[in-house]
């Protein structure tokens, strides 16, 4: 059951005149509830004035909104429609070609200003590249770099040609490297020779000369200079010093032709590839920067990502395509102080800012003068993502960084999604941790085991009914897995696999991984649930709820806790706690036993993998670890 909360943000002002309002005012919907109604009523017409309204750049205009003669789970969008995804992210600079399109600060503080016009001569340069170096549509290029503007215009120009990006982490080793671009048959790997971290240099080239050991499709590494630093060099190397002059139109591609394939974390068996194509993605993402963010020009978003994930390529499209300002960054978020991001947003006046919990978490350990220094006046919309938000770091976020007067559009999606299952709006009134409901376009509802709709308060598993453009097209050389996956459970339903839960006011909510779920004596809980009593406590940085075998409950709750500094992990914490979710959570929740350990494993995006937590406490096999960014904290899992 979800706990009644108040409503702590209403908008007001600007919010009420944001491009979103607009919409909904041309759409003839009363307010954004009822726009929400209307766009998953007639979801043709919706998507239509979307991209009408984003004017985006066709090359040839679609014969038909959506196709469905394949069965929903292979829905096509705007058949027949030309459009390339490279081309719209440039468009503005028929508008405003002087006007900042990226802004770029590297961890050591040097900082790089492309206007529209230099980052679309760039593009254009790298394209020019990539066809010399023998790309041809449809072919695959692994991209496997920091965040510095050549990324930026690299995974443009390999849409820019028709090619395929491949986007990967910036800080993966050479096995996870080699996995995704040995399933994807990448002809080029794209990567620089290396970037700073925490003030030390990281061998990028070393990574990537591993990484295509034994991987017969590639043909040639391109390689940026970032650092200036020696690296090796091999005869399939071709060093970036000066990059030729641009001599290539887009391609003319089509809206359902693929230009990413890009890996979901693997912790069993191999990563998935998700399809994505160049209209779908482009008009998903463009609408929801223009209506989730507001962004336009005049405005800069920045989110604290990787390539490598989602929200990389989600952040370069939905600024771009709306003339907005990118800023990027390629260090570490608390070095040389915690201050560092709250720095850039000042100094660089950020009005969007994307961040994830984790992160929130890592900064309430320091005091609050240490971390917030100069004004974020600039600031308008706080954005999260990764994982469900918990009261302490939301509130936290909510009233230290936004002072109260930025909503937090905290977002549920997915790599498979591309986009977004659930968010808040700018006309949304907000209540704290909520996702107050499905983002426009989207059928989204929540069963229970059967099927059936649940009643308001219950948690089910959150479904989406209808197609949506952004969805993935299938995952790369797996269709049936891809069935298999994400369309099993229900006919004709896409099984998300995260529990949610709407409240009395039809508030939603989001409570974790289902696959995570806790059974204790037949009752369900979502991880999530028991966490938030865990960090509630004021004495965590973070915590991970997983269930093992028990002979009288059918399974037991274990925690897994990362202590504050200066709190002592010893056996009356652990009663603390357990004493904590007994009050909160009841009796036969109170879990068997809490593990005090220095740190969760993690992905780069951010998410804890309570799996790996579990498989390794259990002595199981771990699968794929190829794509955690602290494997060494998995030593301190240790079975009983």
């Amino acid at each position: 059951m979800v706990d009644r909360l108040p409503i702590i943000w209403e908008p007001y002002g600007e919010y009420l005149r944001s491009r979103v309002a607009e919409f909904c005012h041309g759409f003839g919907a009363k307010d954004i509830n009822d726009l929400r109604k209307k766009s998953t009523e007639d979801i043709e017409r919706f998507w239509v004035e979307v991209e009408k309204f984003l004017m985006l750049k066709w090359r040839k205009k679609y014969t038909q909104v959506l196709d469905t003669s394949g069965g929903i789970q292979w829905a096509r969008w705007f058949t027949d429609g030309k459009i390339n995804l490279a081309e719209n992210c440039l468009r503005f600079v028929e508008k405003i070609p002087s006007s900042p399109a990226l802004i770029w600060e590297g961890e050591e503080g040097i900082t790089r200003v492309l206007t529209y016009k230099e980052l679309s001569e760039l593009v254009q340069r790298v394209a020019t590249l990539l066809k010399k170096s023998g790309i041809k549509k449809g072919d695959r290029v692994g991209l496997f770099m920091p965040m510095v503007p050549e990324t930026v215009a690299s995974f443009l120009a390999i849409a820019y040609v028709g090619a395929i990006c491949v986007p990967m982490f910036s800080g993966y080793g050479p096995e996870a490297v080699k996995i995704r671009l040995e399933d994807s048959d990448a002809k080029i790997l794209i990567t620089a020779d290396g970037f700073f971290r925490r003030g030390k240099f990281v061998n990028m080239k070393e990574v990537a000369d591993s990484s295509v050991e034994g991987v017969g499709s590639i043909e040639k590494i391109i390689v940026f200079r970032r650092t200036g630093e020696k690296i090796g060099l091999s005869s399939k190397d071709l060093v970036v010093d000066d990059l030729p002059s641009p001599s290539y139109e887009p391609e003319d591609t089509d809206s359902e032709d693929p230009f990413m394939i890009i890996y979901t974390s693997g912790t069993t068996g191999r990563p998935k590839g998700a399809v994505h194509v160049h209209g779908g993605f482009l008009v998903k993402i463009a609408e929801e920067g223009a209506f989730q963010m507001n962004l336009k020009p005049g405005e800069t978003l920045f989110w604290i990502t990787d390539i490598g994930w989602i929200m990389g390529p989600w952040e370069i499209v939905a600024a771009l395509a709306n003339g907005a300002t990118l800023f990027i960054y390629d260090g570490a978020p608390d070095y040389p102080a915690p201050s560092r991001i709250f720095d850039m947003v000042h100094k660089h006046r950020i009005t969007a800012l994307g961040i994830s919990p984790t992160f929130i978490r890592s900064l309430m350990k320091f005091k609050e003068e240490e971390v917030i220094k100069k004004p974020l006046d600039s600031l308008k919309y706080i954005g999260s993502t990764g994982e469900p938000m918990n009261m302490a770091p939301y509130m936290w976020a909510f009233e230290k960084i936004g002072q109260k007067r930025v909503p937090i559009i905290n977002l549920a999606g997915g790599t498979e999604v591309a986009a977004c299952f659930l968010s808040p709006h700018p006309i949304d009134k907000i209540k704290p941790t909520s996702l107050v409901g499905p983002c426009l376009g989207m059928d989204i509802d929540i069963f229970d085991e059967g099927g059936s709709p649940v009643r308001r308060g219950e948690v089910g598993e959150l479904v989406c009914k209808k197609p949506w453009p952004g969805m993935t097209r299938g995952l790369w050389k797996s269709p049936q897995r891809y069935i298999d996956t994400y369309w099993s459970r229900w006919e004709g339903i896409w099984w998300h696999g995260d529990f949610a839960s709407q409240d009395e006011d039809g508030f939603w909510f989001l409570h974790g991984r289902s696959d995570d779920t806790i059974k204790v004596a037949g009752k369900r809980v979502g991880p999530a649930e028991v966490e938030s009593v865990v960090i509630g406590t004021g004495k965590f940085i973070e915590a991970a709820a997983i269930g093992v075998p028990d002979e009288l409950k059918g399974e037991a709750i274990v925690i897994f806790a990362v202590p504050r500094p200066g709190i002592s992990p010893d056996r009356s914490l652990e009663q603390e706690v357990i004493y904590a979710i007994s009050e909160k959570l009841g009796k036969p929740l109170a879990p068997k036993k809490v593990k005090f350990v220095s740190g969760l494993p993690k992905t780069r995006n951010a998410k804890i993998m309570r799996r790996l937590i579990r498989s390794k406490y259990l002595g199981k096999p771990l699968g794929d670890i190829s794509s955690l960014e602290n494997p060494s904290v998995l030593d301190e899992i240790i079975p009983d």
